[in-house]
């Protein structure tokens, strides 16, 4: 067989190898914009796709800050905090879990009383689940991340209200 018909077989390679065809690589970019991701990581055997977007701007120059910060999923403009709530950030750079598993209810909704060992959600990173600690007593006044959104270290997830 000439090697021009080997090339126009059909590849034997394993199931788990991920498609890298331009159209796949299309869908993935286009889910990511449709649902506000910064970075999709998938992995299927020794394959192995990275995709980033919206890298952050480096400056040596002092920056000016808005009064209140844009923080991703909230609409810009929109405060994350008022003065007397205090905020439980991510630790880690990850994937936000409002549940504990998909049959269950959410870990906390806005009106839950916390205490500082109340597990307020998940954070999966790696392929591991990182259960998250309120760290402070009052109440949840916002949840301002969806479940199973992609989060950044040191993003804001719930807004509390100190008891």
């Amino acid at each position: 067989m000439s090697q021009q018909q080997k090339s126009k077989e059909p590849n034997n390679e394993p199931a788990t190898k991920l498609s890298l065809d331009i159209e796949h690589l299309k869908s993935l970019i286009a889910l990511m914009i449709d649902n506000d991701l910064n970075r999709m990581e998938l992995r299927e055997g020794d394959s192995h796709i990275l995709l980033r977007r919206g890298q952050p701007v480096v400056t040596t120059l002092p920056a000016v800050h808005p009064a209140n910060p844009a923080v991703p999923g909230q609409p810009a403009g929109s405060s994350v905090a008022e003065s007397n709530e205090v905020l439980i950030r991510s630790p880690m750079v990850g994937t936000f879990y409002a549940l504990p598993d998909p049959e269950s209810p959410p870990f906390v909704n806005v009106g839950t009383v916390v205490e500082p060992n109340t597990v307020v959600c998940l954070i999966e990173a790696m392929k591991v689940f990182n259960e998250l600690k309120a760290e402070v007593s009052g109440r949840i006044a916002k949840v301002l991340v969806k479940n199973a959104e992609a989060v950044e270290f040191d993003q804001p997830l719930f807004a509390v209200t100190p008891a």
